[in-house]
């Protein structure tokens, strides 16, 4: 295939694979900027209170803290990304429907959460392989070319989603001062996630016929569909992985650093209203500041990455920022609105640095046909502290906010969150500076090379 034929194909291939991600991280998103109508759980037909929902959010994470993930990935090594991706895809997807199917459902409050919890452990499971599924993917398709480039494309569009997801729910369930939040006015964020799934899954049919003809065309399969020696998974290559301390450092530092963000979204204008004496109209769009900011930067940092490398680099500027920003939101000035929108800011750009430099340099030290393995490991890790940190913010928030309306008490509430996410941006930090230590180390794994050849 011709050089430019071929760079035609792969940016065809990517424009397949980030709409099954934005519609995942829109549905995952869809409550994140309503989390503060359940504090209010009088109010809601549904029933569930700030506990409840820190619960039904750690779900997404529980099978895959259970070894799902783990055990999945190296499916998806040993099988390959077109069929267990696929067969993940269409778990995303039910799992999503089962949560629509229990917000609707009219059964008791208690019920309907244990039934939602169980879609979410689907949707979760679903969706971190699928994302799996792409990144392996986007490595493989962009091997030698802007890989960074390609992954940081592909998570600002997914980001993109939990933009949509931040501005649009507010609008599909407006803010109430009294009466009852409807079951049909609560469901209607999942009722648009589930329709986005649906599309993303089309789309992830049509990619998986392009990726076979890719495979044929690379020699990756023989006459008869048969994997090359050189290219067939082993198991003893799971010791390697994790016996390797890049991989290690990588794993730890996503987990602490991705939690700073991906919980505190969650429960951002919960956080946010009462700290800087804002409406939720407001609230909103600051939140959303977020994954705007990434759209701009994660693409822009990518190409930088590609271009002049110093990754390791990034991610301890990534990191710093993001405790920057945390220190801002817990301790600026009470009810100035312009430090939340600052420490948001900062925020986003350091939400941006990271990932940009620290995915792509997984396969500078894993081998192509162990990544599925290795970022499913990754995730892993992290979904442990996506389990247990929603959890723990969430009871922040019910044990302190005893008194529906009590300002002080929200914003002690919220105080008292931010000191989670401090605690674990500097650990970020410290592992970011291990990483660093340990590229000038080893020089021939040129982790802090540039990714274009």
């Amino acid at each position: 295939m011709k050089a430019n034929a071929k760079s035609t194909w792969c940016w065809a291939a990517l424009a397949c694979l980030v709409v099954p991600m934005f519609a995942s991280y829109f549905f995952d998103d869809m409550f994140s900027t309503l989390s503060q109508i359940f504090q209010h759980p009088e109010m809601l037909e549904l029933g569930w209170d700030s506990a409840d929902y820190g619960f039904y959010a750690g779900g997404y994470s529980f099978l895959c803290v259970c070894g799902g993930l783990v055990v999945c990935g190296i499916l998806l090594d040993v099988f390959g990304v077109r069929l267990v991706g696929s067969i993940f895809v269409g778990l995303m997807v039910l799992g999503a429907a089962i949560v629509f199917m229990a917000l609707t459902s009219g059964w008791a409050p208690k019920t309907s959460l244990a039934v939602a919890y169980a879609g979410c452990m689907m949707f979760g499971l679903g969706s971190e392989i699928a994302g799996v599924a792409v990144t392996r993917s986007i490595a493989k398709w962009f091997k030698g070319r802007n890989v960074a480039f390609a992954m940081g494309l592909q998570l600002a569009i997914a980001r993109l989603g939990t933009a949509a997801a931040f501005i649009i729910s507010p609008m599909l369930v407006a803010q109430k001062t009294s009466g009852m939040y409807t079951l049909g006015e609560t469901a209607r964020p999942a009722m648009l996630g589930l329709a986005l799934l649906l599309i993303g899954g089309i789309l992830w049919a049509i990619f998986v016929g392009m990726d076979a003809k890719f495979d044929r065309e690379a020699g990756i399969i023989t006459g008869r569909g048969a994997v090359k020696d050189e290219d067939k998974f082993r198991f003893s290559d799971i010791i390697r992985v994790l016996t390797n301390p890049r991989f290690l450092m990588i794993a730890l530092l996503c987990v602490f650093f991705y939690c700073c963000i991906i919980s505190f979204k969650k429960f951002g204008t919960s956080i946010v209203i009462p700290r800087f004496g804002m409406e939720l109209s407001s609230a909103k769009w600051m939140i959303t500041m977020i994954p705007f900011f990434t759209v701009i930067f994660t693409p822009l940092f990518g190409a930088l990455v590609d271009k002049i490398g110093h990754a390791t680099r990034w991610m301890v500027i990534g990191a710093v920022l993001v405790l920057i920003a945390h220190l801002i939101i817990a301790f600026a000035p009470q009810g100035v609105a312009f430090y939340g929108y600052l420490g948001i800011a900062i925020l986003g750009v350091g939400y941006s640095l990271v990932p940009s430099a620290m995915w792509p340099s997984v396969p500078k030290i894993i081998p192509e046909k162990n990544l599925g393995t290795a970022y499913s490991l990754i995730y892993w890790i992290q979904n442990m502290g996506m389990l247990l940190v929603p959890i723990f913010v969430g009871r922040i928030f019910k044990n302190t906010v005893t008194n529906a309306g009590d300002k002080a008490q929200e914003i002690a509430a919220a105080t008292g969150a931010e000191y989670i996410f401090i605690g674990l941006g500097i650990t970020a930090i410290v592992l970011a500076f291990m990483l660093v230590a340990s590229s000038k180390k080893h020089p021939e794994l040129e982790l802090d090379a540039p990714n274009s050849k």
